[in-house]
Protein backbone atom coordinates (compact mmCIF):
# COMPACT_ATOMS: atom_id res chain seq x y z
CA UNK A 1 0.00 0.00 0.00
CA UNK A 2 1.38 3.39 -0.91
CA UNK A 3 2.14 6.10 1.62
CA UNK A 4 -0.38 8.39 -0.12
CA UNK A 5 -3.21 5.90 0.41
CA UNK A 6 -2.32 5.63 4.09
CA UNK A 7 -2.01 9.35 4.74
CA UNK A 8 -5.13 10.46 2.86
CA UNK A 9 -7.59 9.35 5.59
CA UNK A 10 -5.42 10.99 8.24
CA UNK A 11 -5.35 14.28 6.33
CA UNK A 12 -9.14 14.17 5.87
CA UNK A 13 -9.72 13.42 9.56
CA UNK A 14 -7.38 16.22 10.63
CA UNK A 15 -9.18 18.61 8.30
CA UNK A 16 -12.56 17.70 9.78
CA UNK A 17 -11.25 18.13 13.31
CA UNK A 18 -9.99 21.57 12.32
CA UNK A 19 -13.54 22.54 11.39
CA UNK A 20 -14.85 21.55 14.80
CA UNK A 21 -14.79 24.50 17.17
CA UNK A 22 -16.34 25.09 20.57
CA UNK A 23 -19.71 26.79 20.50
CA UNK A 24 -19.42 30.49 21.26
CA UNK A 25 -22.04 32.49 23.10
CA UNK A 26 -23.33 34.64 20.29
CA UNK A 27 -26.17 36.16 22.26
CA UNK A 28 -26.41 39.18 24.50
CA UNK A 29 -27.59 37.07 27.46
CA UNK A 30 -25.26 37.08 30.45
CA UNK A 31 -23.52 39.29 32.97
CA UNK A 32 -21.89 42.55 31.86
CA UNK A 33 -19.52 44.99 33.61
CA UNK A 34 -17.76 48.28 33.03
CA UNK A 35 -14.29 49.31 34.14
CA UNK A 36 -15.97 51.71 36.59
CA UNK A 37 -17.76 48.81 38.34
CA UNK A 38 -21.26 49.07 36.86
CA UNK A 39 -23.00 45.71 36.32
CA UNK A 40 -26.10 44.42 34.57
CA UNK A 41 -27.49 41.00 33.69
CA UNK A 42 -29.65 39.94 30.75
CA UNK A 43 -31.64 36.68 30.52
CA UNK A 44 -33.94 36.73 27.50
CA UNK A 45 -36.38 39.63 27.92
CA UNK A 46 -35.42 40.08 31.61
CA UNK A 47 -32.76 42.52 32.77
CA UNK A 48 -31.29 43.46 36.11
CA UNK A 49 -30.28 47.06 35.52
CA UNK A 50 -27.14 48.76 36.85
CA UNK A 51 -29.32 50.13 39.68
CA UNK A 52 -30.45 46.61 40.63
CA UNK A 53 -33.99 46.86 39.23
CA UNK A 54 -35.38 43.65 37.70
CA UNK A 55 -37.61 44.37 34.72
CA UNK A 56 -38.53 43.39 31.16
CA UNK A 57 -37.13 44.93 28.00
CA UNK A 58 -37.06 44.48 24.24
CA UNK A 59 -34.88 41.43 23.60
CA UNK A 60 -33.14 40.44 20.41
CA UNK A 61 -30.48 37.75 20.25
CA UNK A 62 -27.76 40.37 19.66
CA UNK A 63 -29.43 43.48 21.10
CA UNK A 64 -31.54 44.68 24.00
CA UNK A 65 -33.38 47.91 24.83
CA UNK A 66 -35.29 49.26 27.82
CA UNK A 67 -36.39 52.48 29.44
CA UNK A 68 -34.20 53.13 32.48
CA UNK A 69 -36.12 53.27 35.77
CA UNK A 70 -36.00 56.58 37.65
CA UNK A 71 -33.56 55.13 40.22
CA UNK A 72 -31.00 54.16 37.56
CA UNK A 73 -28.40 56.30 35.79
CA UNK A 74 -30.21 58.17 33.02
CA UNK A 75 -33.58 57.41 34.62
CA UNK A 76 -36.43 57.75 32.14
CA UNK A 77 -34.10 57.60 29.14
CA UNK A 78 -34.00 54.85 26.53
CA UNK A 79 -31.04 52.48 26.79
CA UNK A 80 -30.01 50.38 23.79
CA UNK A 81 -27.37 47.68 23.75
CA UNK A 82 -25.78 45.79 20.87
CA UNK A 83 -23.34 42.91 20.98
CA UNK A 84 -19.97 43.88 19.44
CA UNK A 85 -18.42 40.45 19.56
CA UNK A 86 -18.14 37.54 21.95
CA UNK A 87 -17.10 39.63 24.96
CA UNK A 88 -18.00 43.26 24.18
CA UNK A 89 -21.27 45.16 24.16
CA UNK A 90 -21.95 48.76 23.10
CA UNK A 91 -24.43 50.67 25.28
CA UNK A 92 -26.13 53.90 24.26
CA UNK A 93 -28.01 55.65 27.01
CA UNK A 94 -27.74 58.67 29.28
CA UNK A 95 -25.33 58.27 32.19
CA UNK A 96 -23.92 54.93 31.03
CA UNK A 97 -20.46 53.99 29.79
CA UNK A 98 -20.45 53.04 26.10
CA UNK A 99 -18.41 49.81 26.25
CA UNK A 100 -19.19 46.87 28.54
CA UNK A 101 -17.46 43.48 28.82
CA UNK A 102 -18.65 40.04 29.89
CA UNK A 103 -18.01 39.21 33.51
CA UNK A 104 -18.99 36.56 36.03
CA UNK A 105 -22.19 36.62 38.06
CA UNK A 106 -22.36 39.09 40.94
CA UNK A 107 -21.14 37.91 44.32
CA UNK A 108 -22.61 38.90 47.63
Amino acid sequence: MSLTRLTAPIVVAAGLLGLAAPALADSIDGHWCTDAGMRLSIAGPSITTPGGVRMQGDYGRHDFAYTAPASDPGGGGRVTMRLQGEHLMRVDGPGLEPMWRRCGPPTS
